[in-house]
């Protein structure tokens, strides 16, 4: 079988592959030549089993927002989006609460919502219109051989891709991550997240909330209709028994944890739940190779930075790609790869430690650490530097290159 060869193969074509594609498939040399991409997914180009387009949302940070309208992608979600207007954070059972809201930073909003399957099946009925990105789907990588100037992938009915550049946005259990040997650290919070949409007897008028709660974080993103998308993380030996109970017997556990702020929750639709892992790639970048997303960094989904961590991963290398290949170099080699990880490792680090740090201090009762996170809650409420740092996380305003 021959060889087809591209400057780039992407393997994984959810959120973060299917962005990734979209904006390195614009770069236009000055001559009007573009790059040729070639998309491999294991899954068939459809919204309805796709792993990557499930029932959860993302909560889109204002930078991240920034970023998808630079690669022209906004437009396409923004009709289907709720606007975060208003963050409310709150420890139970105890004084501390601190809140954000839109108008003190001079923003028509602090972020969005979107709901994945719908936002996946805009950006995949996109990527079929474009030229210069050839489907792989469904196919699965197996094998590589990693050449001085390219590398051969072998999918699983044994077609032969050849590529400068191999980036994997394949998820949690990345192939591309394994066939490269990127070394990972794994650490279990020891927590299930529940998710599940939810509406409650009075309007959400745009306000995100995140509880911490003795058995874990629980969060509340608006919705449209009225409705709210809960992510309730709890104690692992735990979720077995919350996922039995009824919907009546549900919400009434779900009110006693997060209060009456919306009123009584009055509906719940299906129950899906995932354990939590923070899984870390210690040298995302190889040999003509990179993982980004969820292949480099599956966070805890306290604060809601996944997508958006990848999204500046995204972003990073898009700008990278685009210096070579305007400059007539290999887009594959070490200026690129090496060059995106200088820009991107303290992001992750950063980011990666404040996830973590959250999940652990607010799941601890230990009366000391309880006083001082309430302390910390109260003293953002009324002290602008330190609720200029918390806002600035929240709107992803990072400078990344």
């Amino acid at each position: 079988m021959s060889v087809v060869e591209y400057d780039i193969a992407i393997v994984g074509a959810g959120m973060v592959g299917a962005t990734l594609a979209h904006a390195v498939s614009q770069i236009q040399h000055q001559d009007g030549r573009q790059l040729s991409i070639a998309l491999i997914d294991a899954n068939p180009p459809t919204t309805s089993n796709h792993p990557g387009f499930d029932a959860r949302v993302i909560a889109l940070s204002y930078g991240s927002q920034k970023i998808l309208t630079q690669f022209k992608l906004w437009h396409k979600i923004a009709p289907t989006a709720t606007a975060i207007k208003h963050i409310h954070v709150s420890d139970r059972g105890h004084w501390g609460i601190t809140r954000l809201d839109h108008s003190e930073y001079n923003l028509p909003a602090l972020g969005q919502v979107i709901e994945l399957q719908t936002a996946g099946h805009i950006f995949q009925q996109g990527l079929a219109e474009i030229n210069n990105i050839n489907w792989y789907c469904p196919n699965q990588l197996v094998s590589l051989d990693r050449q001085v100037d390219h590398t051969d992938l072998t999918l699983d009915d044994g077609q032969q891709i050849r590529c400068k550049l191999l980036v994997g946005a394949d998820g949690n259990n990345s192939m591309v991550r394994q066939l490269t040997h990127v070394p990972i650290e794994v650490t279990d919070f020891e927590q299930t997240a529940i998710i599940a949409n939810v509406t409650t007897s009075k309007l959400h008028e745009g306000k995100a909330y995140e509880r911490f709660t003795d058995t874990g974080p629980l969060a509340l993103l608006p919705m449209t209709d009225q409705r709210s998308s809960l992510v309730w993380s709890v104690r692992s030996d735990e979720v077995d028994a919350i996922m039995a109970l009824s919907d009546e017997a549900f919400l009434s556990r779900l009110q006693q944890r997060f209060g009456y702020r919306l009123g009584k929750f009055t509906k719940t639709g299906q129950r899906f739940s995932y354990p939590l892992l923070l899984t870390e790639a210690l040298e995302p970048t190889q040999h003509r190779s990179i993982v980004v997303g969820n292949a480099a960094h599956a966070l805890h989904p306290i604060a809601g930075q996944g997508y958006n961590l990848g999204l500046r991963d995204v972003a990073v290398l898009h700008y990278q790609i685009e210096q070579a290949f305007l400059s007539d170099q290999d887009v594959g080699n070490q200026a690129v790869t090496k060059g995106y990880w200088h820009k991107r490792q303290g992001d992750h680090q950063k980011t990666i430690w404040m996830t973590t740090s959250l999940a652990t201090l607010f799941a601890n009762n230990y009366a000391p650490l309880v006083v001082g996170r309430n302390l910390a809650l109260h003293t953002m409420g009324y002290k602008p530097e330190y609720k200029r740092a918390l806002a600035r996380q929240a709107l992803g305003a990072f400078k990344l290159f």
